[in-house]
């Protein structure tokens, strides 16, 4: 019976290091492909616990011990491992939700116009999401025009999306659950499935294969947001994380040099930045320290005509489907030209009533991109 005391302590050990091993960021953990036995673990975690469990009081109880006492031991180590596993390193109580989202308009907007922000416009409102909340919080769900969004983001990938939480025509609420390849995956609440937060794809349970609908969003800085805006209003600070919050712009600018986070200045390395853009023909990345040369790209995506464009505060940047191979956009101090139209540098008309096709870009890490989106070509300059 003593050997089942500590058969039952070992296994629960390695059970409860197991299952935060596969979803977290631990060496080689983000390398491999191990979502299903993350997920079989998550989904019989209680059995798996119950199972151990009793096999650690039948030996205790059943086993000739001498000195009892001492059990207290690796009772008490097992307890703490438990305890930080599931109440310390778990994704979601390493990184909270918001238990205030609030909101001001221009005048009273206390966030930097320097930093980054996620922006939406639906049915004529305009809200936009700091990345510096996003960054800690990693998704947030809200309303926009009548329509509820979940704003996500997740900094190890550099990586924003917005989607519509909704499943089979009902509004799902979700959790930050933990990683797959680096990147944040969120848990729904109804069927309990994991979600990739890059791709909104349920890569686990019961509505494994399903696609949340994506919502169209602009990353900017604040200060073009609101430029391009002026009515909208901004996610504040939540005071109850305030200290939680990046207090530098380390991250956005990428001057960090954070093994999981930071930013690496050269070109097509994991860390680099690049622009990556899905039309319904194919997928591309562009590369970021060539946007900055070019400031504006012109390209052809499987039959796709479309174009890059970099504002001149270096970090609003938007993409535009095209009508044909002819059409080549000019840019000059923020404003765009084509055939003799005037448009605005996110595509809207100056002078005309027509505005141009936006398509859906995203600023993010190479590995990222490539991992996602393993299809991809790459542009090289001509």
């Amino acid at each position: 019976m003593k050997k089942l005391f500590w058969l039952g302590c070992i296994a629960l050990l390695l059970f409860e290091v197991a299952a935060i091993y596969f979803i977290m960021p631990m060496p080689g953990s983000q390398r491999m492909n191990s979502i299903d036995t993350a997920y079989f673990l998550y989904r019989w975690r209680w059995g798996f616990r119950c199972l151990f469990g009793v096999m650690i009081i039948i030996g205790l109880v059943r086993g000739s011990w001498r000195r009892k006492w001492a059990l207290a031991v690796p009772i008490i180590i097992l307890a703490a491992v438990i305890y930080m596993a599931n109440y310390k390193m778990a994704a979601d109580a390493m990184f909270k939700q918001p238990q205030n989202i609030l909101f001001a308009g221009t005048a009273e907007n206390k966030v930097d116009r320097d930093r980054l922000v996620i922006g939406v416009t639906i049915n004529g409102e305009s809200k936009a999401y700091p990345i510096r909340f996003l960054g800690y919080h990693h998704h947030v769900q809200d309303v926009v025009g009548g329509k509820p969004i979940l704003v996500t983001y997740c900094t190890v990938c550099r990586t924003g999306r917005v989607y519509e939480p909704v499943m089979n025509g009902k509004k799902e609420t979700f959790r930050l659950v933990g990683m797959d390849h680096f990147n944040a995956m969120l848990e729904d609440a109804g069927s309990k499935s994991w979600w990739q937060q890059a791709t909104g794809k349920a890569v686990a349970g019961k509505l494994k294969g399903q696609q949340l609908p994506e919502v169209l969003s602009t990353q900017t800085s604040m200060a073009k947001w609101l430029e391009l805006h002026p009515d909208s209003k901004i996610m504040q600070a939540d005071p109850v994380f305030i200290t939680s919050y990046d207090s530098t712009l380390k991250y956005e600018s990428g001057a960090s040099k954070s093994k999981l986070t930071g930013t690496d200045s050269l070109s097509w390395k994991d860390k680099s930045w690049v622009i990556g853009i899905k039309t319904a023909t194919g997928q591309k990345a562009y590369d970021w320290n060539l946007l900055k040369k070019e400031r504006i790209i012109h390209d052809n995506v499987d039959g796709t005509f479309l174009a890059v464009v970099l504002a001149s505060d270096n970090r609003s940047f938007f993409a535009f489907g095209l009508p044909s191979a002819n059409a080549h956009l000019l840019l000059k101090n923020d404003t765009l030209l084509l055939n003799n139209k005037h448009f605005r540098i996110d595509g809207t008309g100056i002078d005309t009533s027509y505005s141009l096709q936006p398509l859906q870009a995203y600023q993010e890490f190479w590995h990222s991109w490539r991992t996602f989106n393993p299809q991809t070509g790459r542009y090289l300059s001509h």
